[in-house]
């Protein structure tokens, strides 16, 4: 049986995981939302091998931010 140590453990852990998230995930959001995109484009970000794809794709596609610029 559970004790309420074992239960603040796991409210302790989920906060942790939820502030690294949030501190890896705004960034993200931000540099998607500059190059022009949807910053909903960030979960893809938590996706195992879809985040280096994503890295790859908006690395060398078009920004349609750029495009506003010039």
């Amino acid at each position: 049986m559970g004790t309420s140590q074992d239960a603040g453990s796991v409210i302790a852990g989920l906060l942790i995981i939820l502030v690294i998230v949030a501190f890896v995930a705004a960034p993200v959001w931000k540099i998607i939302r500059k190059a022009g995109y949807s910053g909903w484009w960030a979960l893809l970000y938590f996706v195992p091998l879809v985040n280096i794809a994503m890295l790859w794709v908006f690395a060398f596609s078009y920004w349609p931010s750029l495009a506003k610029r010039a």
